[in-house]
This record gives structure tokens, C-alpha cells and sequence, in this order.
């Protein structure tokens, strides 16, 4: 087993964007491996390679019973169903914060396993949530980006009186992928 620090918000490799994998090698499924290791030991949802100090696009998951991992990961939306949720989201980046954040009900997800198998992952609910959280970070977008201007400062007031808060000044990010809807 083989548990890894979490990057804490502020930190610069939460917000710079991952690099893509080009070798689906042992060192990729050892990477998968602490992920889902840390990922359990912080009873979490889900994490990226970033929040553990790997600039690479994977990320692993553990929502409802429906686990698994994804590399290279894009986003399906699909645009027969737009349906949002705006709800308490949280981070391992963050702990012991959750704030209400608006995101798609139904998504897909396509990548590849550990291996270079095609995955595809359809998600609704907290999968979903889950799904378009991790993606963001591999993007370098933290869920906070997402907020309107009123829920980032009353985050930005929870993280600052947080005791794991070390300081560092926020660096606001534009999300590649749509904002849903109105953001509230």
C-alpha cells in the first residue's frame, strides 16, 4: 500500500493543467495504484494525479459502489439532457469543506484504463459530479472556478480560516469546459 500526500489548495500543480499519457506502462498502473490507495485512506470520492504531485491526466474514482479509473479522460455532454444539480461538493485539496456548486446531472466520461483500453464511464448524480470534478482538476480548474463571484468569496472565507490553510494567494481559473446554465 502505498498512500500519498494530498496538495493542499494553493499549492501550483492544482492549478496548471495535466499532461496528457503517452505510455501505458507498470509506472502508470503503480500511479493508479497510489491513487486509489491515498483515495481510500482520505475516504474520499475521487482523485487526480495532480493532488498528489503527478502532472498526468488520470483519475480515480470510488462513488455509490461504482469505482474505477480513467486516463486521458474527456467529457460527454449530453446535450439531450442539460439537467443540473447544484449541490455540496468538497475536495481532498480542501478538507472538511463542502460548498454548493452547480454542475450537469448526467454526464460521460471516455478514456483508457491503466492498460490502454478504451473506458467509458456514464454517470448521473454524485458519479457525475464526481466525474467533472476530477476532469477539472486535470485541467487545472478547481471547483471554487466554478462559483459565482458571492459562493468564491464566502469559500474564499471558509479556506482562509481553515487550519490547514497555509497562505497562498488563490489563482483564479477559467474552466475549458461549459458552464452550465447560470452560474450561481
Amino acid at each position: 500500500m502505498s498512500v500519498v500526500p494530498v496538495r493542499m489548495f494553493g499549492d501550483p500543480v492544482l492549478s496548471t493543467a495535466a499532461e496528457p499519457v503517452t505510455t501505458f506502462d507498470a509506472q502508470l498502473r503503480r500511479l493508479v495504484r497510489d491513487l486509489f490507495d491515498t483515495l481510500e485512506s482520505e475516504r474520499g470520492s475521487g482523485l487526480a494525479a495532480n493532488q498528489i504531485g503527478v502532472g498526468v491526466r488520470v483519475f480515480v474514482f470510488h462513488v455509490d459502489g461504482v469505482h474505477g479509473h480513467l486516463v486521458n479522460p474527456v467529457l460527454d455532454l449530453p446535450c439531450d439532457n442539460e439537467e443540473e444539480q447544484d449541490g455540496p461538493e468538497g475536495c481532498l485539496s480542501m478538507p472538511g469543506l463542502y460548498f454548493d456548486t452547480v454542475r450537469r446531472q448526467h454526464v460521460v466520461a471516455k478514456g483508457y484504463s491503466d492498460r490502454g483500453d478504451p473506458v467509458q464511464v456514464v454517470g448521473t448524480g454524485e458519479l457525475a459530479r464526481c466525474l467533472q470534478h476530477e476532469t477539472d482538476h486535470l485541467d487545472g480548474v478547481l471547483f471554487i472556478d466554478r462559483m459565482s463571484p458571492q459562493r468564491r468569496r464566502n469559500a474564499m472565507r471558509a479556506i482562509r480560516e481553515a487550519p490547514w490553510f497555509g497562505g497562498a494567494a488563490p489563482r483564479v481559473q477559467v474552466s475549458p469546459h461549459p458552464l452550465f446554465g447560470r452560474i450561481r
